[in-house]
Parts: C-alpha cells; structure tokens; sequence
C-alpha cells in the first residue's frame, strides 16, 4: 500500500511539473511573439544559443568530434540577432559579415586543432548552425512586413504565431488520437509510438485552428489559412522524427533536462525548426505574392 501512494505521488508530482513548466513555456514564447519585437528578439535569441549550446553538447564526444562550443553557440544567436536587425531595417548586409568570418574560422581552425577527423567538426558545427541557427533566424522574415526592408518595419506575429500553435494543436491531436485510435505505424523504424491515426488527428486539429485564424484575421483567406497549416503539420513531423533520428544515433532519450518535466529545448522546438523554413516558403509564395 505504502509502494502504491509513493509511487502514485511520484507520477502525480511529475505531472504538475509537466503542466507548469509547459505553461509558463507556452506563455513566454507567445508574449514574447506577439506583444513587442525587442521582446522577440531577446528570448529568441536566447532560445537560439542554448539550443545550440544542447546540440553541440549532445554531438561533441560522437566519432571523437571536437566542437568549439561555446563560440558556435554564440555563432548562432549572432546570427539571429543579425537577422533580426536586416529583417526590420536597421542595417545593411554588411551586419552578416562578423557571422562569415565566424564561418571562416570554423574551417582555418581546424588547420591547427590536432583532432583526429576535422571533417565532423566542421560536419557537426554547420549543420547546428543550419539546423538550429538558420531556423530560428528565418522567423525574423516571417514577423515582418513583405520584405520592404524600411525602418520601422511593422511587427507581424500572426503567422509566427500561427506556426507555434499549429504545430501544439498537431502535438495535442496526435497524442490524443494516436493513443486512443493508433494502430498503424508512421515511421516505426525511427519512432514507433506515432502512428498515422496520430497524424491524421493532429492535422485535422490544426486545420481546425487554422480557421479561428482566418476568422480573426479575414485578409487572409480561410482556404490559404489550411494550406498553412497543412504544411507545417507535414513538415513539424518530419522536424519530429529528425529529432528522433538524431537522438536514435547518439544513443539518447531525451536532448537535454533544461525544461524540467519535458526534457530540453530541441525536444520542444524540433517540429518548429523545419516547420519554419518550409512556411516561409509558403508565406512568400502563396500570402505575400
């Protein structure tokens, strides 16, 4: 009896750390896209360089890699924080020019370092500065106006926010309804807990929300609001199951322990991170052209 209560505590104090850090994880990142840009661009930026710092924690003892970490995590929030001032019009390109001479010592260091494989430090640097980095980075585009590049660039969170939410509600829709209905298996070689009853779920959630967006925000026309959501449902999974991959390879379960009850910040931002790039394809294409 006494086993059962302490076991039961247990489970029911991580599920207050769970909902508690979520909420407040939640509630950062929405205040932080939707109320003011300098905002934005603090937490972001911070966002940036830890999950930086995490992945190339995770990856700097696989096949003897020797990562410089700590100036390739400030690599990457630079490069943010550069992408943020070109995107709303408070400088040129020539912002981009400490980040190209981080990239060139990335390779001349290598000359000098006596590592065994050069080749996965510069493997495992630039693809974090791309995976990571590149984007966090592309959000900047997407928060502002249709690329007139003018000071003062108006803030637009709608559709950053719409990318975060979509990708929660798939998140939601998935687990609910893969637990309940799932039985055939998505990808059972890298996660063999989704199923495509999960998918389907999730997407028909996000479709769901993406018409509140369209109600709320008319301009945009309900069917482009699917097509939104459509494409980071398609995209957030396959960011998910790289995730997976990448933690299947290094042997691990979880990225990180910075958000207690959910693991680390790749955990919770993998969907997004190639969700990002393919809806700012589809926002220029299809909503600002």
């Amino acid at each position: 009896m006494t086993e059962y209560i302490i076991k039961n505590s247990i489970i029911l104090k991580n599920l207050i750390t769970r909902t508690v850090t979520g909420i407040i994880f939640v509630a950062v990142l929405v205040s932080a896209i939707y109320f003011h840009s300098y905002y934005f661009l603090i937490v972001f930026g911070i966002i940036t360089g830890l999950t930086l710092w995490e992945f190339y924690g995770l990856v700097k003892h696989y096949e003897n890699a020797s990562i410089k970490r700590l100036i390739s995590s400030a690599g990457g929030a630079y490069l943010f924080a550069a992408t943020f001032g070109y995107a709303n019009g408070f400088t040129d390109g020539d912002i981009f020019l400490p980040y190209i001479l981080f990239l060139i010592y990335t390779m001349i260091v290598e000359l000098y370092d006596k590592t065994n494989n050069s080749i996965n430090n510069w493997a495992f640097t630039l693809f974090g500065q791309t995976y990571c980095a590149g984007s966090f980075s592309l959000l900047n585009f997407i928060m502002t106006d249709d690329g007139t590049m003018a000071k003062g660039t108006a803030h637009l969170p709608y559709f950053a926010l719409a990318i975060f939410i979509f990708v929660w509600m798939n998140d939601t829709g998935a687990y609910l309804i893969g637990t309940l209905f799932g039985k055939r298996k998505l990808f059972e070689r890298i996660s063999p807990k989704k199923s495509w009853e999960g998918f389907f779920g999730g997407l028909t959630f996000a479709l769901l929300t993406s018409q509140a967006f369209a109600w709320f925000i008319p301009a945009t026309s309900p069917c482009t609001w699917l097509g939104l959501a459509i494409t980071v449902v398609i995209f957030g999974t396959w960011g998910d199951l790289i995730e997976s991959q990448i933690k299947r390879t290094l042997g691990i379960k979880d990225s990180g322990h910075i958000l207690p009850g959910h693991g680390g910040l790749l955990d919770r931002f993998d969907s997004v991170m190639m969700a990002t790039p393919a809806a700012y394809i589809y926002i220029e294409l299809f909503i600002r052209n």
